[in-house]
Parts: C-alpha cells; structure tokens; sequence
C-alpha cells in the first residue's frame, strides 16, 4: 500500500513577441494537488484506489475501508505500511480482515523476515 501526490504547478506562459523584447503576460498561477492511495494483491491480480484531495487520518481509514470492502470473504489482507503518521494513528478504524506491518526504520523495500513472520502470525491460509 502506497500513497502519492499528483497535480501541476507552475508551467511556462509563452506569447508571440519581436526579438529581444520581454512582454508581460497573464498567467494563472492557481494549482492543487491529489492524493492517490492504493494497494494491490498480486496473487488475485485486484487492487483497491481512491483519490482523495488531502492525505491524513482520515483519508487512511477511507482508504482502509475500501481495501477491506475488496478482500474476499475468507482472506486476510496484510498491508506493509512506511512511518507515515496517519498509518500509525490510533484513530485508525483498522478492519477486522486487515492487519498493518510497519516497515522498520531506514529500510527502502520489506525485509524478508517481516514478510515470514507476517505470514506465519496469520494461520488464516494463503495471503
């Protein structure tokens, strides 16, 4: 599960002008950003997206909740998650079918002793 910030600021404003003249021109400086939350599972080939126009606790548990709505009945989805505030937020509303794995500090991909010890903690079947 990842999350990042899109959106456009701050392009070139270009107009016809003689050489070596430098013309003022009206440009629109407004901007906003989006935030993609999503997650996958590579097993069953779905994920679960939203796009949300901020990104804090509540946006996690929107998100969260579209996750467990797309895990089937009998699965437990196991989601690796960074240092982020809003993952680690104890107003999280955690789903019953989803359990968070925090990544360890300074670590840039899941050490494979986090993902065993994930699978073996849930006897639930295959992940």
């Amino acid at each position: 599960m990842d999350e990042a910030r899109v959106g456009q600021q701050g392009t070139l404003t270009r107009i016809w002008a003689k050489r070596g003249t430098r013309p003022r021109a009206v440009r629109d400086h407004r901007y906003t950003w989006a935030w993609l939350f999503g997650a996958v599972c590579p097993e069953r080939a779905v994920g679960a997206a939203v796009v949300l126009p901020e990104v804090n606790v509540e946006a996690m548990n929107i998100h969260l909740a579209e996750i467990s709505r797309c895990v089937t009945e009998d699965a437990h989805a196991v989601l690796v998650l960074d240092g982020a505030g809003w993952h680690t937020s104890p107003r999280l509303s955690l789903p019953e079918n989803i359990t968070l794995v925090p990544l360890p500090p300074k670590c840039p991909e899941p050490p494979r002793q986090c993902l065993e010890a994930g699978r073996e903690s849930l006897d639930t079947g295959p992940l």
